[in-house]
């Protein structure tokens, strides 16, 4: 049975672009971009290239990014860093109730440890932050506003630009997860009024385990490892030269065809949409209709199991999920769903189709042809 994989918001295949760039820095240039020989200097060329591609297609310049782990090793950092390079300035810290666990994680600890008092914001039934809300929970002590671009499990778009004007205007640095929309739609810094900036390649068709992060001139981080002078004193640590060489050419490669793409999935995932609502009884789309990322489609079915219905699908060839791969071991129900008013109690299952670059339309018509018979057995 041929496979089809709908959970590219979890993982993205490599990309054969990508891939052949990573190779001669993978196969035979091996040296340390910090060394001086001429090997490192091979290395370190490929290190600031691979610089001024992800700061070319963020819109920021070479030395406002710094390369990461990933998503949850930026998030992390940025707040961290900022909250500590920023105490003299305030404690007061906003985000909304839909943030990626990275993010709220990380808040709930610095709270715990006295550091910060932290305020969650509810969001709508779409899963929309409102401005209103924000400018309402602003006090004299705020000092850092984190709202993510795109929602992880239901593909919701947020207000970035406007969030991020009104922290501009005064004085606060605002922060935002790029990691789900990076690659999907346009992300430039200076557009959505960013301090802070976070992404992460396996998001966009790059390698796994390198990401990197927006630091605007003139904001206060402290760094985020300690050790050597790697990244401008920023992460210490020998640099990932073919992961990070990978990220670039494959974030390069999605810019270059992001309207072409984005029509395409755009199209796929309203035919999904379509056929799921009207060949399944009792069930619902999640997320905004049309503030959305193109690849991203989430529904909830009332009267089924979230892991049968899974576990089903797999048997039949098709990968998805029931929401973040990084919560996919809790027994507890969706935060974003919960956030969002859609868990009352009743037994339902989510279930989030993502679409990237290689889903075609042979397989949405498969996924349709079998979703209705599943939802019905289980129902049964």
């Amino acid at each position: 049975m041929e496979r089809i994989y709908l959970d590219n918001a979890a993982t993205t295949r490599l990309s054969r672009r990508a891939l052949a760039a990573m190779l001669p820095y993978m196969e035979g240039e091996q040296g340390n971009p910090s060394s001086l020989h001429s090997y490192a200097r091979e290395a370190r060329k490929a290190l600031e290239w691979a610089r001024s591609q992800v700061a070319r297609c963020l819109g920021a310049q070479e030395g406002e990014i710094v390369f990461t782990s990933g998503g949850s090793e930026g998030n992390n950092c940025l707040l961290r860093g900022a909250i500590q390079a920023n105490r003299g300035r305030g404690s007061h810290v906003i985000a909304s109730a839909v943030e990626h666990p990275s993010v709220l994680n990380t808040l709930f600890d610095l709270e715990k440890r006295g550091d910060i008092q932290l305020t969650v914001l509810p969001v709508d039934g779409y899963g929309r932050v409102s401005v209103v809300d924000v400018l309402g929970a602003l006090c004299p002590d705020t000092v850092l506003l984190s709202v993510m671009l795109a929602n992880n499990e239901v593909g919701t778009l947020q207000p970035i630009s406007s969030l991020g004007n009104l922290c501009r205007e005064r004085g606060i640095l605002f922060h935002t997860d790029a990691v789900q929309g990076a690659g999907h739609v346009p992300v430039d810094v200076q557009a959505l009024n960013a301090d802070l900036l976070t992404v992460s390649a396996h998001k966009f068709h790059g390698p796994r385990g390198v990401g990197a992060v927006y630091i605007r001139k003139g904001a206060a981080v402290s760094p985020f490892l300690t050790g050597g002078e790697q990244e401008k004193h920023r992460r210490a640590g020998t640099e990932n030269v073919a992961g990070v060489v990978g990220m670039a050419e494959a974030l390069l490669e999605q810019c270059q065809d992001m309207d072409e793409e984005e029509t395409r999935l755009k199209a796929l995932s309203d035919r999904l949409i379509d056929g799921v609502l009207s060949g399944v009884p009792d069930c619902r789309l999640t997320g905004h209709e049309t503030e959305r990322l193109p690849g991203i489609v989430s529904f909830l079915f009332e009267g089924v199991s979230p892991d049968e219905l899974l576990a089903l699908l797999d048997m039949q060839g098709i990968a998805a999920s029931a929401g973040s791969a990084c919560t996919a071991g809790s027994n507890e129900p969706s935060h974003v769903l919960r956030a969002m008013g859609l868990l009352d109690g009743r037994r339902c299952a989510p279930l989030r189709l993502s679409l990237g670059r290689y889903t075609t339309a042979a397989e949405i018509e498969r996924v349709l042809a079998v979703l209705p018979e599943t939802i019905g057995r289980l129902r049964g």
